[in-house]
C-alpha cells in the first residue's frame, strides 16, 4: 500500500466535510431557518406556520440540487471510465464547491438574498457530490480488498474530525450568538459586525477557503493509476457502456438490490442531515451557538464510531455492520417525530424542561455515528460491486442511486410539513424509507456481486 496516497486520499473527507458539517447540518441551515422565519414573519405568517415555510423552502431546494446530480452523476461517471481520468473532474467540481459556499455570504439576515443564497448553495453541493464521486471510484486503487472496509472507515473518521475542527473554529471565533459575541464571548474575528450577523455569515467563506487549503494534500499526493490514462473524452462510447451496465442489472440481482437499498437509506439519512438543524431551530428553538455545540457533539461521535465502524467492517463485512445502523437510525426518526418542546410520546413535560434539549443530543450522537458508518460501510458495499477499471461509472451509479430519489426525501418532508403545518411530523416519511432499504439489503449478497 502507497500510505502517502491513502492519507491523500483521505484529506479530500477532511476538506469536504465543513460543506456538511458548517452549511448542511449545523451553521448555515440553522441561520437560513431564522433568516427565513424571519422573513415570513414579516409577511404575516404565524411563528408555527413561518418555520413550516422555511423548512418546505429549504426542502425544495435540496429536492432541485438532488435532481440535477441524479441525471448527471452515472453519465460523468461513464465519460471518466472511458477516458481514464479522475482528477480533472474532481478540479472541476472543488471549483463548483469553492464557488457555492463562498457565495452564501449573500444571505442578509433581513432576508435579501433568500433566493440566491439558495441557488448557490444547491452550486455548492453538486459541486461537493460530484467530487465526491471520482474520489469515491479510486478506491479500488488504494489497497487490496481485505483493506478497503479499513481505510473507507478511517477516511469518514478523519472526515469527520476535520468538521469537528472547522466548527469549534466556527463557534470560537466567527459565529455569533447572544449580543453579536462568539462562544469565547468575544465579537467576531476579522473585524466581523456580530451585532449584523456577519460573523455566522462568514461560514460559507470560511468552508471554502478550509477546502482550498486542505486539498493541497491531495492534490500533491493522488495520482492516477498509469493504466487508467486512456484518452480523451468519448461521450458515445460512454454512453453505450453505461446502457449495457444498466441492461445487465436485472441479471445482477444483489448489485441491483444493494443499488435499490442504499437509495432509500442514503436519501433518508441525506434528509436527516439537511433537515435536522431546520428542526432544531424551528421545534426547539435553538440558537446558532447551541445548534453548533450540538454539532460538535455529533461530530466527535462520528469520528469515533465511524473508525470503530471501519474495523466492524473489516471483521465482518459491510452488510450486517449497514443494517445495524440502519435500526438506529430508525429509532432516531422515531423519537424526533415523538418529541417537542412540550412533551415526549404525548406524556407532557414541565414548563421550560431541557428533556427535549438532552434527548435530541443524544438523537445527534447516534445521527452522526450510525451515519458515518452506514456512508463508509456503503461504499465498501459498492467496491464489492465493481471492478477498477469501471470503478467511477459504478460510482456514478451508485450516486444516481443515492440521487435519483434525492429529491424523494425533502419533497415529502416538504408537503408533510405544509400539509400538517408541523416540522416535526414533517420527518416521518424517514422512517419508511429506512425500513424500505432494511428490507431490500436481505437480497444483498454479503460478499457482493463484482462484474465479471
Amino acid at each position: 500500500m502507497n500510505r502517502k496516497r491513502i492519507w491523500g486520499w483521505w484529506f479530500f473527507d477532511w476538506a469536504s466535510q465543513p460543506y456538511a458539517t458548517l452549511l448542511l447540518t449545523f451553521v448555515f441551515s440553522i441561520y437560513f431557518s431564522e433568516v427565513a422565519r424571519g422573513y415570513f414573519v414579516a409577511q404575516g405568517a404565524d411563528e408555527i406556520h413561518a418555520g413550516a415555510q422555511a423548512q418546505a423552502l429549504w426542502g425544495w431546494a435540496l429536492a432541485g440540487a438532488g435532481v440535477v446530480i441524479a441525471v448527471l452523476a452515472p453519465v460523468l461517471g461513464a465519460v471518466a471510465d472511458r477516458s481514464g481520468r479522475r482528477l480533472p473532474w474532481i478540479w472541476l467540481f472543488s471549483g463548483l464547491y469553492v464557488a457555492g459556499s463562498a457565495g452564501l455570504w449573500v444571505l442578509h439576515p433581513s432576508g435579501a438574498g433568500l433566493v440566491p443564497a439558495l441557488v448557490l448553495f444547491g452550486i455548492g453541493l453538486i459541486g461537493m457530490e460530484f467530487a465526491t464521486i471520482f474520489t469515491n471510484a479510486l478506491m479500488p486503487s488504494l489497497a487490496g480488498r481485505d483493506e478497503i472496509g479499513r481505510i473507507s472507515g478511517s477516511g469518514f473518521a478523519f472526515g469527520y474530525l476535520g468538521g469537528v475542527v472547522a466548527l469549534a473554529i466556527m463557534l470560537a471565533l466567527f459565529a455569533d450568538g447572544a449580543g453579536g459575541l462568539t462562544l469565547l464571548g468575544r465579537p467576531p474575528a476579522l473585524g466581523l459586525d456580530g451585532a449584523a450577523r456577519e460573523g455566522t455569515r462568514f461560514v460559507g467563506p470560511f468552508t471554502a477557503i478550509w477546502y482550498v487549503l486542505f486539498m493541497v494534500p491531495f492534490f500533491l499526493w493522488v495520482r492516477e493509476p498509469a493504466c487508467a490514462r486512456r484518452g480523451g473524452v468519448q461521450l458515445g462510447a460512454a454512453l453505450r457502456d453505461l446502457a449495457a451496465l444498466l441492461r445487465s442489472l436485472p441479471q445482477r440481482r444483489s448489485l441491483l438490490a444493494w443499488l435499490v437499498s442504499s437509495m432509500f437509506s442514503r436519501d433518508a439519512l441525506n434528509g436527516l442531515y439537511g433537515f435536522g438543524g431546520v428542526y432544531a431551530g424551528t421545534v426547539l428553538g435553538w440558537p446558532v451557538i447551541l445548534s453548533g455545540i450540538f454539532g460538535i457533539v455529533t461530530a466527535v461521535s462520528a469520528a469515533i464510531i465511524s473508525w470503530l465502524g471501519g474495523r466492524a467492517d473489516r471483521r465482518w463485512g459491510p452488510r450486517p455492520v449497514i443494517a445495524a445502523c440502519t435500526l438506529v437510525l430508525v429509532a432516531v426518526c422515531v423519537l424526533v417525530v415523538g418529541m417537542s418542546r412540550e412533551q415526549v410520546f404525548g406524556l407532557p413535560l414541565a414548563p421550560g424542561s431541557h428533556l427535549p434539549d438532552a434527548l435530541f443530543f443524544a438523537c445527534g450522537a447516534a445521527i452522526g455515528g450510525a451515519g458515518g458508518v452506514l456512508q463508509s460501510a456503503s461504499r465498501t458495499m459498492m467496491v464489492r460491486h465493481t471492478t477498477k477499471a469501471r470503478a467511477t461509472e459504478a460510482f456514478g451509479l451508485y450516486a444516481l442511486s443515492g440521487k435519483a430519489t434525492a429529491f424523494l426525501a425533502p419533497m415529502l418532508i416538504a408537503l408533510v410539513t405544509t400539509a400538517s403545518g408541523s416540522p416535526r411530523l414533517g420527518i416521518s416519511p424517514l422512517i419508511v424509507m429506512f425500513l424500505l432499504s432494511l428490507w431490500l439489503l436481505g437480497w444483498v449478497k454479503p460478499e457482493g456481486e463484482p462484474e465479471q
